[in-house]
C-alpha cells in the first residue's frame, strides 16, 4: 500500500534527560524495571502528543525502549553473545569502534517478539486519538545481520556462511511482520543502514580483499529483505525501507552515492516507501533516483539530526524541487535523513534542536503539498 504521507521522521527521538538516567539507575540496580517502564511510556506519551502537534503524518514512539535501533533482536533472539563486529566511524570523535550489534556465538532461537514490548503500549493510546493505524513500526531489516554480526572464527561455528546465518535472521523478522499485521499495524518500516557498505568504494574493496562478492551479497540482502516482509499485504500495510550510512552520536561509517546499486536495489526490493539519506555530500546526487519505479515513493532525507544548524526552508524547497526532476512531485515526500538517536544517547544535538527539525518537515511538506 503506497500512501501520501508527505511528512514523516525515520523513527528514533532523543530520549529525555530523566529517561536517560533512569536507564542508567536500572542498569546499575537502583530502580526496578516496571519503574522505568513507566517513565518509558511518559516519554512516549509525550513524544507522540508533539509529533501530532506538529502535524507530522505518520508517528513513532520514538524508540524510548530501545538501547539502539538493533539491540531488540540480541534481547529478543537466543544466540547472540558479547562479542562486537568492529567498525570505523568518521565525524565527531571518530574512529574505531564496536557495533551496538551483538555477534552470533551459537544457533538463534527466538525467545519472544521484538517488537512484542513496543506495540502492546501503542494499542493503549488509542482511545486519545492515536489507533494503531497512526504509527510506523521501524524493524532491523535482516539483510544488516550478514555484516553486523557475523564475526568470522566465531559465528562460521555455527553457520559456515554469511548465507546460512541470513535464513534463520528472515524467519525471525518474518514471524514478528506476520504479527504486526494481525494487531493491525498498517505501516513498517526496515531499517537497511549496512546496504550503504556495497555503495561505498572502500568497502567493497575490503570485500574483494577478503574473497567476498558485493553484488551477490547485495542481492542476498535484497532477496532475505523481500521474504521477511511478505506477510505484509500489498493492499493493507506500507511497506518502507530506510538507507543510512550510519548514525551514531551524529557520526557516520559509510560514504558514497546511491548509483551502483540503484538499478537492483529500487528495482528489485518490493517495498512502496523508500526513506534516503541526503543531507550532504556524502549521499550523492538525485541522479540515482530514475531508477525507482514509479509509483513507488521516495522519502527525501533533506534535514540532518547530526548537526544543530536549522536548515533554510529556501534550500529544501530547491532540493525538492531537483528531486522532482527524476520521480514526479506526487511520488515524493520529506523527512530528516536517519533518526535523532539511533543509540540512546542520541546525536549532539539538543531536544529542543530536533523539534525545530521535524516543524520545519511538517511545514515544508505543507507548502509543497497542500492537499
Amino acid at each position: 500500500m503506497n500512501t501520501k504521507l508527505r511528512a514523516e521522521h525515520v523513527g528514533s527521538l532523543l530520549r529525555p534527560a530523566p529517561l536517560l538516567r533512569a536507564r542508567t539507575d536500572y542498569t546499575e540496580g537502583r530502580i526496578t524495571a516496571a519503574e522505568l517502564h513507566s517513565l518509558e511510556d511518559e516519554a512516549i506519551k509525550d513524544a507522540v502528543r508533539r509529533q501530532r502537534d506538529i502535524g507530522l503524518d505518520i508517528f513513532s514512539d520514538g524508540e524510548m525502549r530501545r538501547a539502539s535501533w538493533l539491540t531488540d533482536m540480541a534481547e529478543a533472539v537466543d544466540g547472540f553473545v558479547q562479542q562486537r563486529v568492529m567498525l570505523t566511524w568518521k565525524g565527531p570523535g571518530g574512529g574505531e569502534e564496536a557495533s551496538t550489534a551483538n555477534a552470533v556465538g551459537s544457533r538463534l532461537h527466538k525467545l519472544r517478539k521484538l517488537t512484542g514490548r513496543e506495540l502492546p503500549f501503542l494499542g493503549t493510546l488509542a482511545p486519545d486519538g492515536f489507533p494503531i493505524s497512526k504509527f510506523k513500526i521501524t524493524m532491523p531489516a535482516p539483510s544488516n545481520f550478514m555484516l553486523a554480526s557475523y564475526k568470522p572464527g566465531l559465528t562460521d561455528k555455527f553457520y559456515p556462511t554469511h548465507s546460512d546465518l541470513l535464513k534463520d535472521v528472515v524467519e525471525i523478522v518474518r514471524d514478528d511482520v506476520e504479527w504486526l499485521v494481525s494487531q493491525g499495524v498498517t505501516y513498517i518500516q526496515f531499517d537497511a543502514p549496512y546496504y550503504s557498505h556495497y555503495l561505498d568504494p572502500h568497502h567493497r574493496a575490503e570485500m574483494e580483499r577478503q574473497g567476498r562478492n558485493a553484488d551477490s551479497e547485495l542481492e542476498e540482502g535484497i532477496e532475505a529483505d523481500n521474504a521477511a516482509m511478505s506477510p505484509a499485504p500489498r493492499d493493507t500495510v506500507t511497506r518502507a525501507l530506510h538507507i543510512c550510512r550510519g548514525n551514531s552520536r551524529s557520526r557516520w561509517y559509510t560514504e558514497g552515492g546511491y548509483g551502483i546499486i540503484a538499478g537492483r536495489l529500487f528495482g528489485e526490493i518490493d517495498m512502496d516507501r523508500f526513506l534516503l539519506e541526503f543531507d550532504d555530500q556524502r549521499s550523492g546526487n538525485f541522479e540515482p533516483l530514475r531508477e525507482v519505479p514509479r509509483g513507488k515513493t521516495v522519502v527525501l532525507g533533506l534535514v540532518t539530526t547530526k548537526r544543530p544548524a536549522i536548515e533554510w526552508r529556501d534550500v529544501l524547497l530547491r532540493r525538492i524541487e531537483e528531486a522532482s526532476r527524476y520521480v514526479p512531485l506526487e511520488d515524493l515526500a520529506i523527512s530528516p535523513q536517519c533518526g535523532f538517536a539511533s543509540v540512546a544517547a542520541g546525536n549532539l544535538i539538543t531536544i529542543d534542536d530536533q523539534w525545530r527539525k521535524l516543524e520545519l518537515v511538517a511545514s515544508t511538506a505543507r507548502e509543497v503539498w497542500p492537499c
